[in-house]
């Protein structure tokens, strides 16, 4: 591969670095040096530079859809899961979780901006989805307001 497409694969692991090309906010420099390309710093630099003029803008996903909290989630039966993944049906009034929702025009756009701002909040996600225009993140009770403002906060506009 040349440098330029070595540069862009190693772009495209780190999904961090891809967004900030994106919204023109990168230290070249200092990404070259994080990415460790074989090649010269400034060769992987003007790599970089050509990589972020071929990207589209960055657009922060979501439209503020209506984030709502519920209490009370726990295992029990999948016919009546909130949210199931794998063999965890997680269901209303069966234990101590907190789902916390989003309607709208989600998508996995969006539930990657929650699970990132939840994760610089310091929320720990017990479960999450996205589907149909609907986002869920599950999270503990004692966390569940931290996590509403966090969800509102990464879906605003």
């Amino acid at each position: 591969m040349t440098l330029a497409a070595d540069t862009r694969e190693a772009v495209r692991r780190h999904p961090f670095l891809f967004d900030a090309l994106r919204a023109g906010v990168v230290n070249y420099s200092a990404a070259a040096r994080f990415l460790d390309v074989d090649g010269e710093t400034d060769a992987v630099v003007a790599a970089l530079r050509r990589f972020a003029e071929d990207l589209p803008d960055y657009e922060r996903p979501g439209t503020n859809p209506p984030v709502n909290m519920q209490s009370g989630l726990g295992e029990g039966d999948p016919a009546d899961a909130l949210l199931a993944v794998g063999d965890l049906a997680l269901v209303p009034d069966e234990g101590s979780l907190t789902a916390i929702t989003a309607g709208g025009d989600a998508d996995a756009a969006a539930l990657r901006q929650v699970l990132g701002r939840l994760e610089t909040a310091a929320v720990p996600i017990e479960a999450a989805a996205v589907g149909g225009g609907s986002l869920v993140v599950v999270v503990g009770r004692r966390e569940g307001p931290d996590a509403v403002r966090a969800v509102e906060d990464a879906l605003a506009e």
